[in-house]
């Protein structure tokens, strides 16, 4: 269970401090180009929410997805935090100084050769967004505690560019969290200790 918003930037620092972060990937991959996304979460007084983006459905890659705002990284970022704050505002418009980075989780390789470093960073409401339409064709929230409940998401078998594998689900509010981006909330709820697990609809 997750403290109150009051008590969540607190419990995020310590819980993210003392863990080791939790690496993987749906596929296994030799990475050769490096990422970053951010996973902002929104301090509601009501609740927390993570600000998530489907994908604009003429992209190349991963079209209509549900993702973090990110993407890959250029020669003049610093680092994965650059990176992902860059792409979170070229994208969403959010800007670079809305955004409390508290901690980098593991990396995440994807099917699509990237090796993804996500960033936890806290935003406080009241912001305005300003998507870019060849990239986003919306930006929406829904809340930590449903993405951080692992006895929600289902294991599944599925083929991706002529391979087969598993990946995990989690369908809530007509939306459909699945891939790489479950992954890494996954991963995520590994590092913040949290229990459950996913269903297994492999077998």
């Amino acid at each position: 269970m997750l403290p109150s918003v009051e008590q969540l930037p607190l419990w995020l620092m310590e819980r993210l401090a003392a863990s080791v972060p939790t690496s993987g990937g749906d596929y296994q991959h030799n990475s050769q180009r490096t990422a970053a996304v951010l996973i902002p979460i929104v301090l509601h007084p009501t609740g927390a929410t993570v600000l998530l983006t489907e994908r604009a459905a003429h992209l190349s890659a991963h079209a209509g997805q549900v993702s973090f705002p990110g993407g890959a990284s250029e020669a003049q970022d610093v680092d994965a935090i650059a990176t992902a704050l860059r792409e979170t505002t070229e994208e969403i418009g959010l800007m670079a100084n809305q955004v409390q980075v508290l901690a980098c989780l593991g990396e995440y390789h994807t099917i699509s050769g990237f090796c993804v470093t996500p960033v936890v960073g806290l935003v406080q409401p009241g912001f305005v967004l300003r998507p870019d339409p060849t990239e986003v064709a919306d930006v929406f929230e829904l809340p930590l505690r449903i993405l951080l409940d692992r006895s929600l998401y289902e294991k599944r078998w599925i083929t991706r560019q002529g391979l087969r594998g598993t990946t995990h689900f989690l369908e809530f509010d007509e939306r459909v969290v699945w891939g790489a981006t479950a992954g890494m909330l996954l991963n995520f709820s590994l590092d913040l200790l949290l229990e459950g697990i996913p269903k297994d609809k492999t077998q």
